[in-house]
């Protein structure tokens, strides 16, 4: 009877317990602790070797400047009534953010697979729109760092005049590009088994359509069928609205509502590219498998 009234008396250590019940999650809504984490890791990775993922493009697609101007821009050639480097310059800025954003997050989770530390993203808690929210948030950073080296470099360069026309312009653009680039970097390194297979998306894919996207152009000089396959580019869009912040002209279309109206269907191809790769990585194809 001593033992019995003991043990009624004990108390329930589980209704104490300061732990959840099994199976019952510990965190709730977004892990912003993990999230931020995850990102400041990426951020810290190419901040290490900052002289080639910022001030080395910068420097390389400053050359681009350099040479165009020389070939093409004698003369006091103006297009859309600016000179030659005013108009390519903007072009060239969002490009490299375009590319840079691109390489940063192409190399997450393609590192982590052939180096066999892929676990160290897929353990912690962090649900999968986290673990691609902090992958490409990382990769707009570099782009933003990109583009920021790349202005000031421009800006001391001589025959270029860099004024601001339409900041949100200039906002929506970059950060659409940069993240339209981010997506298709990341779902690169989800599909990818080595760093060729990267290296081939970059030279077959992203090179081409930046280069064919109206940087040192306008579409209106080309033919019917080309120009029909400029305005399917998704880079002409980005890189025609960055430069219509700068200059207040752009060969989209006529007045500023083509302009607003290129800036809605970036968002929305976004969105969508966005869903892709997060049914993707959700399925863990290529990556748990």
């Amino acid at each position: 009877m001593a033992n019995q009234a003991q043990r009624t008396e004990m108390p329930d250590i589980t209704a104490t317990s300061r732990f959840k019940p099994r199976g019952e999650p510990v965190i709730h809504g977004i892990n912003t602790i993990g999230l931020w984490s995850l990102y400041i890791k990426e951020v810290r990775r190419f901040l290490k070797v900052q002289t080639q993922t910022i001030w080395g493009p910068a420097v390389s697609t400053l050359l681009f400047l350099v040479i165009f101007d020389v070939a093409l821009g004698r003369a006091g050639r103006e297009v859309l009534g600016v000179p030659f480097p005013t108009f390519i310059a903007p072009g060239l800025i969002v490009m490299a953010m375009m590319q840079n954003a691109f390489a940063n997050a192409s190399f997450s989770l393609l590192a982590g697979k052939i180096q066999g530390t892929i676990i160290d993203l897929l353990m912690p808690p962090l649900s999968v729109g986290e673990l691609m929210a902090g992958i490409v948030a990382a990769g707009i950073t570099r782009a933003v760092m990109v583009g920021a080296a790349m202005t000031v470099a421009v800006y001391f360069y001589p025959d270029v005049t860099l004024t601001v026309s339409h900041l949100w312009a200039i906002v929506w653009f970059s950060l659409m590009g940069s993240a339209m680039l981010s997506l298709f970097g990341l779902l690169t390194s989800i599909w990818a088994e080595k760093f060729d297979h990267n290296a081939a998306i970059t030279t077959l894919i992203v090179a081409p359509l930046a280069l064919l996207s109206g940087t040192f152009y306008t579409i209106d000089n080309l033919s019917g069928v080309f120009q029909a396959i400029s305005r399917a580019n998704p880079f002409f869009y980005v890189i025609s609205g960055f430069r219509y912040g700068f200059i207040g002209e752009s060969d989209i279309g006529e007045g500023s509502r083509a302009v607003v109206q290129a800036a809605i269907g970036l968002g929305v191809f976004n969105l969508i590219l966005a869903v892709i790769v997060y049914l993707v990585l959700k399925s863990g194809w290529k990556i748990k498998s």
